[in-house]
């Protein structure tokens, strides 16, 4: 049974960067998962660590609850107290500075993929765009958001035979056959969403094609696609500059 790594979405989580639909996902997630619950409040905590502005706050705190600890104290130096507090903090800035100094590996294609590939999430027939009310669409719907991608991409194709400008089915007809190991037929997909250029689901197809050609060992292609990505604003830029470090 494979084990869900929620490295990626840890990282997403703590720093706001979920949206609504994720968040209220990743919470029931944390809800049963005890382990998990755990786990963010380890890294959000190394964060704020790590996080300077912190560490002077701390230190800015730690002063003034000594020096109200001493008032009217006159036989006894507020300094001593102040001094074992700030080396305290001291101490904390060094393990952080230490640990931003230390190289991170770089990760592998299949690290990547792992840490920043996630399936799209399949909107309902309403969102969908889609002309007509489809039977071999909404089979298609259910297929995918059960993660029976075989099936899945089987009904999209049926889906596109009747509507070619779906770009929704498109863009799921890609992730469907990315699932399946099918990767040319994923890349001719994301390129079909990409090359319309008027639609709601560009962004999402240039990502998608760029995790595809990482999958794929086509280097060039990948960073090429994450720079577009990146100068383009596009909702997946901050992650396509992360993973170009990795690639470099």
């Amino acid at each position: 049974m494979k084990t869900t790594d929620f490295s990626y979405f840890i990282e997403r989580f703590n720093a706001g960067e979920m949206s609504d639909s994720e968040k209220i996902w990743f919470l029931k997630e944390m809800e049963g998962n005890p382990a998990l619950r755990n786990e963010v409040d380890l890294r959000k905590q190394a964060d704020n660590v790590i996080n300077k502005t912190d560490i002077i706050s701390l230190r800015e705190k730690l002063i003034n609850i000594e020096s109200r600890r001493n008032t009217g104290k006159t036989a006894r130096s507020p300094w001593k107290g102040i001094l074992k507090y700030a080396a305290i903090v001291a101490g904390i800035a060094f393990l952080a500075g230490g640990l931003l100094l230390i190289p991170r590996p770089k990760l592998t294609g299949e690290g990547i993929l792992e840490k920043y590939y996630a399936p799209y999430e399949a909107p309902s027939p309403s969102r969908s765009g889609s002309i007509i009310s489809n039977a071999d669409y909404n089979l298609a719907v259910d297929y995918y958001k059960v993660k029976d991608y075989r099936n899945a991409a089987v009904y999209f194709s049926k889906v596109l035979r009747e509507e070619p400008k779906n770009m929704n089915s498109w863009l799921m007809n890609g992730i469907s056959n990315f699932e399946i190991s099918n990767y040319p037929e994923a890349e001719s997909s994301f390129e079909t969403v990409i090359n319309d250029n008027n639609n709601l689901y560009i962004d999402h197809a240039q990502w998608y094609l760029a995790l595809c050609y990482i999958k794929t060992g086509e280097a060039i292609k990948a960073k090429d696609q994450l720079r577009a990505i990146k100068d383009s604003g596009s909702i997946h830029g901050k992650e396509a500059g992360k993973i170009l470090k990795q690639l470099k």
